[in-house]
C-alpha cells in the first residue's frame, strides 16, 4: 500500500504509528487547529527526511503514520514534531489554548509509537527461520574451484 523509499545507500519502508496526547488530555483542538497541525507536521517531517503518510485527530489527541528514514532516531523525530507543533499552535491560537492549558506545555510528555509493517510478526519470524543454512566450508571451496576453472 505504501511505497518503498530509498536513501543514499538503503531501501526502506519504516512506517510508524504515533499518538500524541494534549497535556492533561485537555480538549483543545478544533477542526481548524487539526488542519493546521497536519500542515505543520507534514512540513516538519519533510525537513527531517521523513514523510507524513496519514493524519487524524480528535479534541485531545492526534494520530500519525510516518515513514521514517533509517538515519532518524524516533525519539528525535517525536521531539521535533511535538516541539514545533506546540510552538506554532500556541503562537497562532493563544486565545483559545491559554485557558485550557497550564504553563508552557501543550503536549503530554509521553507518546505512543507502534511499528507498522505489511506482514505480521509471525510471518516475519517464519520467513527468517526458513532461510537456507550457510553452505559448508567444503561447498564454498568446491564453488571457488569451479569458478577458477571457468576463468
Amino acid at each position: 500500500m505504501y511505497d518503498w523509499r530509498t536513501g543514499r545507500r538503503c531501501l526502506f519502508k519504516n512506517n510508524i504509528h504515533l499518538v500524541f496526547v494534549t497535556k492533561y488530555r485537555s480538549g483543545v483542538f478544533t477542526k481548524e487547529m487539526l488542519d493546521r497541525t497536519e500542515i505543520i507536521l507534514k512540513e516538519t517531517c519533510e525537513q527531517m527526511d521523513c514523510e507524513l503518510l496519514e493524519f487524524g485527530g480528535d479534541h485531545d489527541h492526534v494520530h500519525l503514520m510516518v515513514s521514517v528514514h533509517p538515519k532518524v532516531a524516533i525519539s528525535n523525530l517525536v521531539s521535533k514534531l511535538k516541539g514545533k507543533t506546540s510552538y506554532m499552535i500556541r503562537r497562532e491560537y493563544w486565545d483559545r489554548v491559554k485557558t485550557m492549558l497550564w504553563g508552557k506545555h501543550f503536549w503530554s510528555p509521553s507518546y505512543c509509537v507502534v511499528s507498522c509493517g505489511g506482514a505480521s510478526l509471525d510471518v516475519v519470524k517464519e520467513y527468517i527461520n526458513n532461510q537456507q543454512t550457510a553452505p559448508s566450508e567444503r561447498a564454498v571451496k568446491t564453488s571457488q574451484t569451479l569458478s577458477q576453472k571457468k576463468q
